[in-house]
């Protein structure tokens, strides 16, 4: 998210989460137009994410401290120690890792006690947004308890067979499916996955 206006709009849908890209190299970074005090405006029940990439730990700590965020989503080559000393710091951890049919699950056991969750991405040669989803069925190679959210090319269409995804995830991370440009959602998409997942847990 990275329209003020724009995210009034997701907001109002309430999303479980909402996540902010604080790495400069994205189109989607939103520092320059997302100030703290836009997001104390937002319902506390929705929790803040903060996306980094390759970035020092009291960068990390020091911004998720400023905008007052809840989970922090490690996107780059961070350690497992790294993840360990921002989680100290009071913050939910989301370790990203990138998909192919090369992906060897167990790299995934270093960090097991490091982060709260996973995140599981299509590879490509940027991080994340690149609007691909990566063969589903590898996900049955991923033999961990520890909850993950599945992210790649997700879209309206190819969600309707997310329950073929074994094991399940714990949450969905969207961009590009669900966007008219990068970090610019389409509201009646999202209003639309948002319905269609609450007709799934009832």
């Amino acid at each position: 998210m990275r329209d003020p206006e724009n995210l009034k709009q997701i907001a109002a849908l309430q999303p479980d989460y909402l996540g902010f890209i604080f790495y400069k190299g994205s189109k989607r970074y939103c520092r320059q137009t997302i100030t703290p005090e836009q997001l104390e405006e937002l319902p506390a029940t929705i929790k803040m994410v903060g996306v980094f990439v390759d970035e020092t730990t009291e960068t990390i700590v020091d911004t998720a401290r400023n905008y007052k965020l809840d989970v922090i989503q490690l996107h780059g080559h961070e350690s497992p120690r790294q993840c360990q000393d921002v989680k100290d710091a009071g913050f939910e951890v989301i370790k990203v890792f990138s998909v192919d049919d090369r992906f060897v699950f167990e790299n995934t056991l270093l960090y097991e006690r490091n982060c709260d969750y996973f995140l599981f991405d299509t590879k490509g040669e940027g991080h994340g947004g690149n609007g691909i989803p990566f063969d589903w069925e590898l996900m049955k190679n991923y033999l961990s308890p520890k909850p993950y959210f599945l992210s790649g090319g997700l879209n309206l269409e190819n969600i309707k067979h997310l329950d073929k995804v074994k094991p399940k995830p714990f949450a969905i991370d969207v961009n590009s499916g669900f966007e008219f440009e990068p970090g610019l959602k389409d509201v009646e998409k999202v209003k639309e996955l948002i319905s269609f997942i609450k007709e799934k847990k009832s």
